[in-house]
């Protein structure tokens, strides 16, 4: 019998500022108490008198880009999402409006304590209705033989994530691995402070397309052969740390708490989508069975 918690909200709206990393534009984000069973919908308001544009969070509002989560509606985009996507997640918020001046929403400091401690200065409220969580039935796996992600059934009622980052030899980051439980003490110690992370040349090539010309080596990590440069390390395992962080931002796509055990293998953002698009797809096959 899976445990069922009721869904929770901000108390009151608490909000972020700073400039995405693509564009340099930038955004405050402000984070607003939402109904029960509203889920978290971000809210595009780019000047005053346009009308907002609403990207409810779902597979179905996804735009696949790389290295980032973007939600899409008509000609718009919100870029950028994991971070905050996580947060949310990682703290069991279930409802709000997520409400941006710019597409890109801010990069911060690369991790997700900038929103985890605006939402903790929010506080929260636990509001009447239970959730419905997504409980993981069978084992799913996606990917291929060398990068993957797989869903996997759990007795503990709640999401468990680990994942192995492979970087190869020949640079500072190498071979990393972790695991943990995800429960909002969980985060907020072991995961959100936990910084997005590039190798030199990588950030070189996106400088060279006109990308990320904001970004200093203060804003996230760079690593050269040496290790991240001018920017100490906040654990030793920091870039395996941040890809989980990044997977509970990017399974909050399911709209709903996830019950089950994520083991991942040079993942990313695009199969970690595919992981919830199977996990769907699994409880509907489920529930045509039963009635059938």
């Amino acid at each position: 019998m899976i445990p069922l918690r009721h869904q929770r909200t901000v108390a009151r709206a608490a909000a972020v500022e700073g400039f995405g990393y693509w564009s340099g534009e930038d955004c405050r984000v402000e984070f607003r108490p939402a109904p029960p069973n509203s889920g978290v919908t971000f809210v595009l308001r780019s000047a005053p008198g346009i009308a907002p544009v609403r990207f409810p969070v779902g597979l179905e509002f996804r735009e696949d880009r790389p290295r980032r989560t973007v939600l899409k509606n008509g000609k718009h985009r919100v870029e950028m999402i994991e971070h905050i996507m996580a947060a949310l997640a990682g703290l069991e918020i279930d409802n709000c409006d997520v409400w941006v001046t710019a597409e890109e929403i801010p990069g911060c400091d690369g991790s997700a304590q900038a929103f985890v401690d605006a939402l903790d200065m929010a506080g929260v409220v636990i509001q009447s209705s239970p959730t419905r969580p997504l409980v993981v039935q069978q084992t799913v796996r996606v990917g291929d033989s060398h990068k993957w992600v797989e869903a996997q059934p759990t007795t503990t009622g709640g999401l468990s994530i680990e994942f192995h980052l492979d970087y190869g030899p020949g640079n500072a980051i190498g071979r990393q691995s972790f695991a943990a439980e995800i429960s909002p003490e969980q985060f907020r110690y072991e995961l959100a402070a936990a910084r997005t992370f590039v190798l030199r040349e990588e950030a070189d090539a996106l400088v060279s397309m006109g990308k990320g010309t904001r970004v200093t080596t203060q804003d996230l990590l760079i690593f050269d052969e040496a290790g991240p440069i001018h920017n100490p390390l906040r654990y030793p395992d920091e870039c395996v740390r941040h890809k989980v962080l990044d997977a509970v931002g990017d399974l909050a796509l399911a709209g709903r708490p996830i019950v089950g055990h994520i083991v991942g293998c040079r993942s990313g953002h695009q199969l970690n989508a595919e992981l919830v698009a199977a996990l769907l797809k699994q409880e509907q096959q489920q529930v045509r069975r039963k009635s059938a």
